[in-house]
């Protein structure tokens, strides 16, 4: 008895210390997802470097000074989300550098049926103080009929969208070989951020020598299978699109296969792939616990002798995971909120 539960606790430790080849690490990660009811977030998108050249816009000041404000600009989205009841609230930043720089701060709140945001202070978009300060109410029905949609209870299924998420992340990383974009990183080695216990980590990437290849799997095809996917009955509440739209789309980039592979091959001609990499981390539960995203990236059209340069970085880390979360805002009531109607006889039509 005693040899026999010394095998048990061998086989278990065995078990336990085993890595899970890449890619499926990555597909259990996505479907584990679907468990959590609630977390934190913190999302972050940051543009590290950006530079567009052309003869037609060097003597254009409006340019220059977009460049200028978009370089080292950041956008960061940090709330809670819970599945039951329906609440997240996200507060969105906005923080642009250069001679026009400007920082916004947007909270949001989200329930089953309404959407609330927060009327910011826009040095450049002057708006009356009886309305800055207020909650935006938005009534998710009404947008939905207002662009042609349906609201019901299916549209906002947290639970079977996530299913529709676990269905296209693995149509998209089945037709990826695993040796030629997937590695294992050492966690040590990953640069993760502080409270980040990872067990594994995961990267993804894209090289110069490679993306001919990885666009021309992804469109001819993963994103077949993507629009089958979408295609589905199932689905159909969920999207609240045409299925026979989605049927004519596959129809047609099948029938185009040929005129796409050329385009690739003038793609490559002008694009550099300097570095595109995904990183991410799952923890001892297998849940997707950080993601960061690593792209530097070069344009170069012959014809128009136009240059553009691109690299940015973008993360996302969950936390307290399945746990008890705490709303900061919570949902807005009384004075706090103004509707749609109020906001436009107090600002005018034009907003």
């Amino acid at each position: 008895m005693a040899m026999c539960a010394l095998l048990v606790f061998m086989l278990a430790l065995v078990g336990c210390a085993k890595k899970q080849e890449p890619k499926e690490l990555i597909n259990s990660a996505v479907e584990k997802a679907s468990t959590m009811t609630s977390y934190e977030m913190a999302t972050k998108l940051t543009i590290n470097d950006l530079s567009f050249t052309s003869p037609a816009l060097e003597n254009d000041p409006t340019a220059g000074m977009m460049m200028s404000m978009l370089k080292d600009a950041e956008l960061t989205m940090n709330g809670v989300y819970q599945l039951e009841p329906a609440q997240t609230e996200v507060t969105v930043g906005i923080h642009l550098k250069g001679d026009m720089a400007t920082e916004l701060t947007i909270p949001m709140v989200v329930t089953k049926d309404k959407m609330y945001v927060k009327i910011p202070r826009i040095p450049m978009l002057p708006m009356p103080e009886t309305v800055v300060g207020k909650f935006l109410e938005l009534d998710l029905k009404e947008l939905a009929e207002q662009s042609g949609g349906e609201f019901t209870a299916g549209s906002v299924d947290q639970v079977q969208a996530q299913k529709l998420v676990n269905e296209l992340s693995t149509a998209v990383l089945a037709e990826y070989d695993q040796a030629t974009y997937f590695k294992d990183i050492d966690p040590k080695d990953a640069a993760l951020p502080e409270g980040v216990n990872a067990k594994q980590v995961v990267q993804f990437s894209v090289t110069n020598d490679n993306v001919q290849e990885a666009l021309n799997i992804f469109i001819t095809k993963a994103l077949p299978n993507v629009l089958d996917i979408l295609a589905k009955e199932e689905y159909k509440e969920l999207l609240q699109g045409d299925q026979a739209e989605i049927v004519k789309a596959k129809e047609e980039l099948q029938a185009n296969s040929g005129e796409i592979t050329k385009q690739l091959d003038e793609l490559k001609k002008s694009l550099k792939v300097n570095q595109f990499d995904v990183n991410t981390a799952v923890n001892s539960d297998d849940l997707p616990i950080y993601q960061e995203m690593k792209a530097n990236l070069e344009f170069n059209d012959a014809e128009s002798q136009s240059n553009v340069k691109v690299a940015f970085t973008g993360s996302s880390q969950y936390s307290k995971i399945n746990e008890k979360q705490t709303f900061e805002i919570g949902i807005p009531t009384g004075d706090d909120v103004i509707t749609m109607d109020e906001f436009q006889q107090l600002t005018g039509a034009g907003f």
